[in-house]
């Protein structure tokens, strides 16, 4: 699931699933204002600015008016772009409530520079993986889930350095930092930090095969500014502009039902391809 938004006057936003099917349309009005007390954000001179910011705001109120009405409806993976990385996004989207339930189980964000402090006693890259001590370009290696009574689970990572070689642990690093036989071990608690660890690691192959999945979902949002003419309305009035989006996520959902009818699912973002 993504979910994005647009400054051109009129703000809105869409969430879509995975294949770039809209599923849900809020504008960022007075209704919606009303509906959410604290929503609350003055734009500045900075476009750019302002869009990051208010598509974080946005987030909460918005899935909760999608899940408010479809109630029945369960996500495990969030998909976002970097706008929506600070640490109340994932206590939001990850952390379980007091029936122990999480809204999904993995959220994809991708770090925002602007989020993220330089901690010099704490080396850990911006995928959330600990690095050498020594050289910060070096990854540690991912040694597996510790599971132990009492405490919350860990990650542990094990040095590169390191091989086993008929049965005994062999150090290549010329300029050790520990005199331990396995050499450098580190821990890292996911749940103590939400945003370096969110239910997936940044960098690995799942992370990079599902965050490919955001290239569909850009088109799909391109495809209704641009050529369903949202990004180029010729029209001030606001119910007209609302009736224009709504619109246009009906016919993408028309182009699925019709599509699925014809038993061509590779057509269901594409109209035209499918009256071809």
């Amino acid at each position: 699931m993504l979910i994005g938004h647009f400054c051109y006057g009129r703000k809105f936003g869409i969430i879509t699933n995975g294949l770039g099917i809209p599923r849900h349309i809020d504008f960022f009005d007075e209704d919606f204002k009303t509906r959410h007390k604290d929503y609350i954000y003055e734009d500045t001179d900075s476009p750019n600015f302002d869009k990051s910011v208010s598509d974080n705001k946005s987030l909460k109120p918005i899935l909760n008016d999608f899940y408010a009405l479809h109630p029945s409806f369960h996500h495990d993976i969030f998909l976002g772009d970097a706008a929506f990385d600070s640490y109340s996004t994932y206590d939001f989207l990850l952390k379980k409530n007091d029936d122990g339930i999480a809204l999904f189980k993995k959220a994809f964000i991708p770090l925002n520079s602007r989020a993220t402090s330089n901690k010099p006693n704490c080396p850990i890259n911006e995928n959330g993986i600990p690095v050498c001590p020594n050289d910060h370009s070096l990854l540690m290696l991912h040694g597996g889930i510790c599971h132990e009574k009492g405490r919350a689970d860990r990650i542990k990572w094990r040095c590169p350095k390191m091989n086993m070689v008929n049965g005994n642990w062999i150090c290549s690093c010329d300029n050790p930092c520990t005199s331990a036989k396995r050499g450098r071990t580190t821990y890292t608690t996911p749940s103590k930090n939400l945003r370096l660890y969110p239910g997936t690691i940044r960098g690995t192959d799942e992370w990079n095969t599902i965050y490919k999945i955001r290239g569909t979902v850009e088109q799909t949002i391109n495809h209704i500014k641009s050529n369903m003419g949202i990004a180029g309305r010729k029209t001030r009035n606001s119910k007209t502009t609302k009736s224009d989006v709504f619109l246009a996520g009906i016919a993408q959902l028309l182009t699925v039902i019709i599509a699925d009818s014809m038993s061509k699912p590779q057509y269901i973002r594409s109209l035209k391809k499918l009256a071809c």
